[in-house]
């Protein structure tokens, strides 16, 4: 099996990439590198993150490249993992992503641990990662991302009212323009749907597009859809 990251397959850097993009903190990180080599690793850590959503493979090989020439640096293991988890390499990430949370001791990411686990065919895991005591040191925004995934892992399982009930909570409700909360409302919409509480599901659907100022959605075509659906006898 060929190497991966080594020299002769790195990735091309187009020439407007500047190490300099990166956050504060990857930069001292990389800073424990000698010069030369901090620049070359960041340049392809800014390459994944330009290429994360629109070409995963590519960001993939990105990072594969910077782990192979700083694998001891927990930033570049994270950035290995989130690569790996959009290009649907499941075990990869979970592998890297364990390994940043190693050095780095950082409580983030489990939503996307959690989520390696599901796909990996693994919910009841995926359960426990929500479970953990980590899990209550999350901020907001991951503690949602979290509590979204379990919900999956309970439908995984089978157990629909019980991913109904893992999204409830005060924040549901609660008025504000974070983007979470466009995303819970749907996850939650989308759970009632699936346990057959389509009426339910319509209104939470209709909330979720409210909230949702950055349409990054389809929250109002799906309650517009479920509303037009004929009505059961």
């Amino acid at each position: 099996m060929a190497k991966r990251g080594t020299d002769s397959d790195r990735p091309d850097l187009p020439a407007d990439v500047d190490a300099g993009e990166l956050d504060r903190e990857v930069r001292k990180e990389l800073s424990t590198l000698p010069k030369g080599l901090a620049d070359l690793v960041g340049s392809h850590l800014v390459m994944v993150a330009r290429t994360l959503e629109e070409d995963p493979q590519l960001a993939l090989a990105h990072a594969r490249f910077a782990r192979s020439k700083a694998s001891r640096v927990a930033s570049v293991r994270e950035a290995a993992g989130l690569a790996a988890y959009h290009a649907g390499e499941w075990s990869e990430a979970l592998a890297e992503l364990r390994a940043a949370r190693r050095m780095g001791g950082d409580p983030g990411r489990l939503a996307v641990l959690a989520d390696c686990e599901r796909a990996l065919g693994r919910p009841e895991r995926a359960l426990e990662i929500a479970r953990s005591p980590e899990a209550g040191q999350l901020g907001p925004e991951e503690a949602v991302e979290l509590r979204i995934v379990a919900a999956g892992a309970r439908r995984d399982l089978g157990q629909f009212d019980a991913a109904v009930v893992a999204l409830q909570g005060p924040d549901l409700d609660a008025a504000g323009e974070e983007s979470w909360r466009a995303r819970l409302r749907y996850a939650y919409a989308d759970n009632l749907l699936a346990a057959g509480r389509e009426q339910e599901a319509i209104r939470w659907f209709l909330a979720a597009a409210e909230a949702d100022v950055e349409e990054a959605t389809d929250a109002a075509e799906r309650a517009i859809e479920l509303s037009e659906r004929p009505e059961r006898e």
